[in-house]
């Protein structure tokens, strides 16, 4: 149950902060255990208590206690390790994509670089939209544009963010000379990268979709095996059947873990570095 406990901080993020009239009960419980807020919190709370009696029903009528902790453990596990890591990169680079077009429209109409990215924020994609706000409100307390845009890209933490971010700096620089037809060149260029990762994406994802189908068919093998020839379980039934059970599935869930791993993408090196104080 510990380590249940333990994998289930790792998988989450962020810690959710204390609400007014939440139970220091039910606060303890939400540090513990990373407990997203709402809706998802109250779905992953039913999840565990259900997986946790079923464990505890499969231990009575099996004598398997270690069923206590590993019900629970692959409910939460093989969905999260079963499902491929999304790509901030794809994502970031569409959200880009739509900004960098609309800032380049803003321009057509006359307007300096500033007077665009404040235009912007109203239509701004909801990755940008957090950074974006506060970028316009360090360019409305009269920051430099360079000191805000590059403030901008240490926010996004992206060398495709920085392209563009480096051609707004130029020109602003510049007052503004030429810089639409810039943009919409880097916009074309954003499209074309688009289409080489989303390619690359679809390959990636299809070593995920023959491990999923693995773990299903194998998932309902040993399922109909244990209710109908109970008798070759027999051996996990014993202290050390138990352990060795213990070992295979959890370097099972350790190669799913490494495939994870294998599939995230590797940062790559940015080409505009700013301040980070």
């Amino acid at each position: 149950v510990g380590g249940m406990l333990a994998l289930l901080a790792g998988m989450s993020r962020s810690w959710p902060q204390r609400r007014r009239g939440e139970s220091s009960a039910t606060a303890l419980w939400g540090r513990v255990t990373r407990r997203p807020p709402g809706r998802r919190g109250r779905r992953r709370d039913s999840v565990l208590v259900i997986t946790v009696v079923v464990g505890f029903a499969v231990a009575a009528v099996t004598g398997w206690v270690i069923a206590v902790a590993l019900v629970p453990l692959l409910a939460f596990a093989l969905p999260y390790l079963l499902v491929m890591p999304k790509a901030r990169d794809v994502l970031l680079l569409e959200a880009l994509d739509r900004w960098v077009r609309s800032l380049a429209s803003a321009l057509t109409t006359g307007r300096s670089i500033t007077d665009a990215i404040r235009i912007s924020r109203r239509t701004a994609p909801e990755l940008l939209a957090d950074e974006l706000a506060l970028l316009v409100s360090r360019l409305n307390n009269r920051w430099d544009t360079r000191d805000a845009l590059t403030r901008f890209a240490d926010a996004l933490d992206s060398p495709d963010a920085d392209a563009v971010i480096a051609s707004l700096i130029l020109a602003a620089n510049r007052g503004s000379s030429g810089a639409s037809q810039i943009l919409a060149a880097l916009a074309d260029s954003l499209q074309a990268q688009l289409r080489g990762r989303r390619v690359i994406e679809t390959e990636r994802a299809k070593p995920y979709v023959v491990v999923r189908q693995v773990t299903m068919i194998t998932l309902v093998t040993l399922t109909a095996g244990f209710v109908f020839a109970r008798g070759y379980f027999q051996p996990y039934g014993t202290p050390l059947g138990q352990l060795i059970l213990a070992v295979l599935v959890t370097l099972y869930l350790g190669s799913l873990l490494l495939m994870r791993r294998r599939a995230q993408s590797r940062p790559r090196d940015r080409i505009l570095v700013g301040h980070t104080t």
